[in-house]
Order: C-alpha cells, then sequence, then structure tokens
C-alpha cells in the first residue's frame, strides 16, 4: 500500500485532511447550489402556479360569458319565446318547450337545458332530476350573477340563467355545462401545466373528477388524497415529483376544487446538465489537489520519516550519529535540530549513568553490576578455573558510629588502594559491593592460588591504618568461592563465597574456602526461621528460669525467664539456632511479647505459692526501639493483675548505644510504669558513663566472663569489685552471672555483690519444676570458704 494511503502515516493523514477539506467544500457548494436550484425552480413553479389559477379563473369566466350569450339567444329566439307564451293548461305546451330546450341544448352541447316560470318552478328539462338545479337558479337570481358552478349526482357543472320576456318577465332558461377535459386542455395549452378537478362529497374524501394527467399519476394523485383539502406542495406521482397548488371552486358542501399540477423534474431538467459539469470540475480538482497534496505530504514526511529513523537510532543506543538537518519546512528543521541536541545531551548523559551506574563513586571501582558482568563475561569465553574472594572488614561499623562516616569513608577508600596494589600484579578485577564488601576475581587460580592470595591480603591488613591522628587496626573475613567447582552462574558464585565469607568472620580463622557443609547450615537456619513463625501458635515455645539467689542472706528473690523451643521433629532447639535470626528480621518482637505474658503468669502463679519472685526478661535492640513497647506492656499487665515492679527487664548496653536517645525515651516510660530495668552484659560494650548515670535503671548484671575468671585472674576480680562499687554509688544493685563455684560465692558476698545466678546454684529449668525447686532450695554454708588471700591482694 502506498504510504500517502495510508492513513497511520504522516504522508496519508496529510493527504486526506487536505482531499477530506476539498471534498467537504465541494460537496457543500454542490449540496448549495442544489439547492438553490431546486429552491428557485420550486419559487418559479409557484409562481405559475399562481399565474395557472388566474388562468383557470379567466378561462372559466370566458366560458361562462359564452354560455351565457348562448342562453340569451335562446330566451330571444322568437319560435321559443311562443311556446313559454302559451297556457301550459295546453296540451303540447310542455312537450313543445322540452323540443326547443333539446334542440338548443344539443345545438350547443349543454349537458342540462331547463325551463323555470316565473316562480323559480321547473316546467320543462331536457335531463330527468333537473330539480335541484332550482336551487342553482334561486342563488343566481339572488346574487346577479350571470353563472355559477354546481355539482349535481357527482358531476360538476358550470350553469348559465337567463330571464325570458314576452316581452314581459315569464320565467327562466338554465343551462348546464358539464365541468370536463375542455378547460383544462385549454389551460394545459396556454401554460403547459396539468390539472385535475376535485370533488368532496360531505363526509368523504376527494374524488379526482376529471384531469389531464396519465392514468398511472391518477391513480397514484387519488391514493394521496384524504379528506383535508389539498396543499400546496410536492407530491411525488408515478415516480416524478410535481409541484401543486389547489384552486378552490365551491367552499360549501359538497366541495370542489382543481389541483394545478408542474412537474419540478421536468423544470430541474435544463440544470442537471449544469449540475454534471460541476461534478466533472469536482472531480478533476480532486485529483489535481491530491497529486498536490502527495507532493506536499512527502515533502513534510519525509525529513520527518528520516528523523524517525534517528529517534529509532537513539532508541537502540546509537548516540554517535548525528541527526540532519535538511528540510526545507522550519519547523521540521528546528525539530531536527532539537533532536540533535538531545542526542548529544543523551550521549553525555548516558556517559555519566554508565559511570554512575557501574563504578562505585567512592572508591571508583567497578560496582557489583559492572564486576557480575566481568564475571559472566569471562565464564562464557573462558573455560580457564578462577577464584572469587568476597571481603568484609571488622569492625567498620564501630569505626563510622566513633570516629564518624567521614573517617569511614576515607577508611574504605585507603582500603580501595591497598586492594588495589594487591592485584594489580595478577591481572585480577577488584570492586566494591556495598558497604565494607570488596570482592576479587582471580582468573587462572586454583585453590591453594586463592587461599594464599587471601593471605597475603590478612598479612597487608596487619599494617594499621593512619588517618590523620587516627590510627586504626584493620582486620577482615575472606571467603572464597571456586569455579567452576562451586559453579558456573554469577549469582551461585557470589552467594557461596558469601556464605564462606560470614563463616570465616564468625569462626575468625582470617579466611575460609566454601564446602558444601556451609549451605547446609545456612538452608537449616532458614528452615528454623519460617517454622519459628509457627512455634508461637503451635504452642512449642517453654518458659525455662534460672534462680537469683541474695547472696548475702542465700534465699531465692527471682529468676531470669529463658526460652526454649520444643521442635516436634528436632526436639529442644538452642536459642543460639534462633534467637539471632529472629532479632534480624523482627521476628523478636514476638517473641519478648510472649516471654512477657509468660514471665507474668509465673509470678502471678508464684505469688499465690507463697513466693515473692521478681522475674527478668531479656529485651533486644527492636524491641527497645518500640515507642509503643510500655503501652504494649501495659496492656498485657492490665488484665493479669500482676504487680509492675515483679518484673526486671533487661537491656545490654550495645542495645541502648545504637540510639541513646531514642533508648533513654523508652526507658524513662517503663521506669515511670513501676517497672525495674537492668544493665546486661555490663563491661562488655561500649556505653559510656555520662549515658550510665541519665539511665532510670536500678541494677547492674556483670558479665560471666570476669565472673567466671576472677578466682584465678586479679584483673577480672578488680573489675568486678570496682563495677560493684560503681553501681553501689551510683544507687543500683548489682548480679553477678556464671556463678559456678561456693569460693565464687563468698568472694562475691565479700565484694558486697547483692544477686547471683549461675550452675552453682542451678541450671536454667522449666517453669513447672521452678515452685517446687525453690520451695525445696537451701543456701550452702559459706563460712568455711575463705577469700581473704584474694581479697588481701586486691587492697
Amino acid at each position: 500500500m502506498p504510504s500517502w494511503l495510508n492513513l497511520r502515516r504522516l504522508e496519508g493523514r496529510i493527504v486526506a485532511l487536505f482531499l477530506g477539506l476539498l471534498l467537504l467544500v465541494q460537496l457543500v457548494s454542490f449540496g448549495v447550489i442544489r439547492a438553490s436550484i431546486t429552491h428557485n425552480a420550486d419559487t418559479s413553479l409557484a409562481a405559475e402556479l399562481q399565474t395557472g389559477e388566474r388562468l383557470l379563473r379567466r378561462l372559466l369566466d370566458q366560458r361562462a360569458s359564452k354560455l351565457r350569450d348562448t342562453a340569451e339567444l335562446l330566451a330571444k329566439d322568437y319560435g321559443f319565446r311562443s311556446a313559454v307564451g302559451l297556457s301550459l293548461a295546453e296540451a303540447g305546451t310542455v312537450e313543445t318547450i322540452k323540443d326547443a330546450l333539446a334542440n338548443q341544448g344539443e345545438r350547443i352541447g349543454a349537458a342540462v337545458v331547463a325551463y323555470f316560470d316565473g316562480e323559480l318552478h321547473l316546467v320543462a328539462a331536457t335531463r330527468d332530476g333537473a330539480e335541484p338545479f332550482g336551487g342553482v337558479l334561486k342563488a343566481l337570481v339572488a346574487s346577479s350573477e350571470g353563472s355559477a358552478l354546481s355539482v349535481q349526482d357527482g358531476h360538476a357543472y358550470q350553469v348559465v340563467a337567463v330571464q325570458v320576456r314576452t316581452p314581459a318577465p315569464v320565467g327562466w332558461v338554465l343551462m348546464g355545462f358539464s365541468l370536463d377535459r375542455e378547460v383544462l386542455d385549454d389551460l394545459k395549452a396556454l401554460s403547459d401545466l396539468d390539472g385535475v378537478v376535485l370533488l368532496q362529497p360531505p363526509k368523504r374524501g376527494w374524488t379526482p373528477l376529471v384531469g389531464t394527467l396519465d392514468g398511472q399519476a391518477n391513480a397514484a394523485l387519488q391514493t394521496s388524497l384524504g379528506a383535508d383539502s389539498p396543499g400546496d406542495g410536492v407530491l411525488q406521482l408515478a415516480g416524478e415529483r410535481l409541484r401543486t397548488h389547489f384552486v378552490p371552486l365551491l367552499r360549501g358542501e359538497p366541495r370542489l376544487g382543481v389541483v394545478l399540477l408542474r412537474s419540478l423534474d421536468a423544470a430541474l431538467a435544463p440544470y442537471r446538465e449544469l449540475q454534471l459539469v460541476l461534478l466533472g470540475l469536482t472531480v478533476v480538482g480532486v485529483l489535481v489537489f491530491a497529486s498536490l497534496s502527495v507532493l506536499l505530504a512527502r515533502g513534510i514526511s519525509g525529513p520527518i520519516t528520516a528523523l524517525s529513523g534517528s529517534a529509532r537510532r537513539l532508541e537502540g543506543g546509537d548516540y554517535d550519529t548525528p541527526v540532519p538537518a535538511t528540510s526545507r519546512v522550519e519547523e521540521v528543521n528546528e525539530l531536527a535540530v532539537a533532536l540533535e541536541s538531545m542526542r548529544e545531551g543523551i550521549r553525555r548523559r548516558d556517559a555519566l549513568v554508565n559511570n554512575l551506574a557501574y563504578v562505585d563513586p567512592l572508591t571508583l571501582l567497578p560496582n557489583r553490576a559492572r564486576f557480575a558482568e566481568f564475571l559472566q563475561h569471562h565464564l562464557d569465553h573462558s573455560d580457564t578455573p578462577g577464584a572469587v574472594l568476597m571481603l568484609d572488614l571488622d569492625r567498620f561499623k564501630h569505626v563510622n558510629d566513633v570516629l564518624g562516616h567521614d573517617v569511614g569513608d576515607r577508611l574504605l577508600q585507603a582500603v580501595a588502594e591497598r586492594l588495589r596494589a594487591l592485584c594489580a600484579p595478577a591481572h585480577s578485577v577488584l570492586a566494591r559491593l556495598s558497604g565494607d564488601e570488596f570482592v576479587i576475581l582471580l582468573a587462572r587460580t586454583d585453590a591453594r592460588a586463592a587461599s594464599e592470595a587471601a593471605l597475603a591480603i590478612l598479612k597487608d591488613f596487619e599494617q594499621p591504618l593512619q588517618l590523620d591522628d587516627e590510627t586504626i587496626d584493620l582486620g577482615a573475613g575472606i571467603g572464597i568461592a571456586l569455579f567452576p567447582e562451586h559453579g558456573r552462574d554469577v549469582n551461585v558464585l557470589l552467594g557461596r563465597a558469601e556464605l564462606a565469607m560470614y563463616a570465616a568472620k564468625t569462626r575468625q580463622c582470617g579466611s575460609l574456602i566454601y564446602h558444601a557443609q556451609l549451605d547446609v547450615g545456612s538452608q537449616e537456619s532458614l528452615s528454623l526461621l519460617s517454622e519459628l513463625r509457627r512455634a508461637v501458635e503451635n504452642d512449642e515455645l517453654r518458659l525455662f528460669l534460672q534462680p537469683k539467689i541474695d547472696l548475702q542472706q542465700g534465699r531465692v528473690i527471682g529468676a531470669e525467664a529463658l526460652v526454649r523451643w520444643q521442635h516436634p521433629q528436632r526436639g529442644l532447639v538452642p536459642p543460639m539456632q534462633f534467637i539471632p535470626f529472629a532479632e534480624q528480621t523482627g521476628f523478636i518482637r514476638i517473641l519478648s511479647a510472649w516471654m512477657l505474658e509468660g514471665a507474668a503468669r509465673f509470678s502471678q502463679q508464684a505469688r499465690e505459692a507463697g513466693l515473692a519472685l521478681r522475674l527478668s526478661v531479656n529485651l533486644s535492640t527492636r524491641d527497645l526501639m518500640d515507642q509503643e513497647l510500655p503501652a504494649k506492656i501495659e496492656a498485657m499487665l492490665a488484665p493479669l493483675q500482676v504487680a509492675a515492679d515483679s518484673l526486671c527487664l533487661e537491656i545490654t548496653e550495645s542495645a541502648i548505644m545504637d540510639d541513646p536517645e531514642r533508648a533513654l525515651s523508652t526507658l524513662e516510660h517503663l521506669h515511670a510504669m513501676g517497672l525495674k530495668l537492668s544493665i546486661d552484659d555490663f563491661g562488655t560494650g561500649y556505653s559510656s558513663l555520662a549515658y550510665l548515670k541519665r539511665l532510670p535503671v536500678d541494677e547492674l548484671k556483670i558479665d560471666k566472663s570476669f565472673v567466671m575468671a576472677m578466682e584465678r585472674d586479679l584483673d577480672d576480680a578488680r573489675i568486678v569489685r570496682s563495677t560493684i562499687e560503681l553501681a553501689h554509688n551510683l544507687g543500683l544493685s548489682v548480679v553477678a552471672e556464671g556463678l559456678e563455684t561456693l569460693k565464687a560465692w563468698a568472694l562475691l558476698a565479700k565484694l558486697g555483690c547483692d544477686e547471683g545466678q549461675g550452675y552453682f546454684v542451678s541450671k536454667p529449668m522449666p517453669q513447672e519444676q521452678f515452685i517446687a525447686w525453690a520451695q525445696a532450695w537451701q543456701p550452702p554454708d559459706i563460712s568455711a570458704v575463705t577469700a581473704e588471700s584474694l581479697m588481701a591482694k586486691l587492697d
């Protein structure tokens, strides 16, 4: 299909628009001319019909005058006057008059001739049933008119009446002539108008009596007539349009009239040739205009098509081929210039975007996407073995938190420079994945060479990094994935290198090559996490309690609440296998809520058994950051009617230091509710004493790493003593974790420690066993244990 016929293309639309406008103008002009011709013809015919009406009435008047002259001749005829002068009583007088009337009527073609006496009574007539003409005669005598139209027995007559004198008036001669085609033929001969005499008897429709129309047209006219008077207008008779005009002759009943007709089609026939000429000119104009439109459309659409090709090249990523500006149409040329400017802008921005998309802006190393392309290209085009080394810095978050993000960024830049120098000789690819993670692609490398490369990196990291006045120790965990041994897919290799990296950091072994057992452990953890979501609903969690002892009096004063998971298939799952993942996913909040409710219920049971216990529950960082935590705890305790001070919430230093201000706000709300607060694992975090004095806490828990070693490590013993004295000076009670021996009990009691918990007292036990155990508890005798030697060393 030619493009100028395709309406989806600009060229076709331009041609269609121009041709459409031309055709519309021509059609409107043709319609206006046609309507004007029709209107003029109709107006002309209406005038002709009006003239025809006047001509018809003139013909009727002339005929009536002629008929009246004939009637006067009869009335003046001597023989006729002699006959009517005889006495009507004489025999043969009426017959004589009738014969005279008949002779005269036949001579002039009258339909009826009648003689009426002076009293207007019928004396004789040439036909039977002439009595109704007496009414017409009376009307003529009364009106002094010489002629009239009358309808008798369904026939129309033109009637004249003349008075008979002998010499005195003795009667009237009435002559009636049928209204036949003679008058209509004369009318048609003079005006080329057809006429039809119409009669409407009382309460009936109009009926044609006589006319000049042919049979089909006359039948069609009879079909179209109704009870209403025919009006002026256009009738379609036998396939021909006729302009009509109705001339009423009798207005009474019955009604009589003549409808005059003139062919509208015949009147329009002279104009048809003119219309055909106009149509021919229109066709020629359309063809010429179409040719010009096609040329114009191609002149516009050609450059636009070329610009469209340039746009498609831009779409395909070709930003180097210039956009030509060759059109003679100024607007199209401006569009080409604009496209060329856009191409230049896109080319510059594409280069910038590619740089942003594939280059890490901080270290100027390739990013994850770019490294994945390098690795995929190597895997697709080379069968040589190689290795992917993934590296994650140690303590980078701590550097950011303590020294600020600016120092952290400079640290990453310095590490990138060191790694770049190490990788340069090996012709490897170095990239930064995210945060403090880097990855290295080593081609033509086996497991031994990859391990040596990782060892070289770790050895280089042994040299501290100097940034301004800060000396920063470097450390990292490196995971190694080999290809094709560990896979030939980019995501698989990166995932397995990451698994090995985190395993190396967990085991603190520096570097580790991926092996299948790492994946099994990861899948098992994911499976446990999925099943943990259903553990609460299925009542698989168990509450365990580890007793807390008053070290001075030896009585049970509380317990720490711990959670265990009684898995239906795996058995009792250790907390370290599911608690870390719950903290990462946020599920820890559901576990904490379950723990708080369970501890509150057990506290109520213990009180009913006569034991006044304070149960401690651990809160995670996510719990502490929840601003709605106080309201949730209050809503949980209210229906149980458990005193708030029967619960102690344990928080770690690291949880507080993640967001000190937000943690402080939550702790103040909890403290205001009456809940006891405890700093757990004190001494292992990075908390500031400035924050410690601001915290609304009630006790400190010394980490078990100090307590368990204080019998043999004098430094740990000094830390324990200093912590106890610090807490007491701040008005806080002290709890020692890791109470494993009687001697440790005695030493802690000497140092003034308030409470202790550990395996020496009891391992964690199910809550169902705790009340019975507490009621049976007997404190050990520590009087025989001496700690004087260690105390002396502390002094």
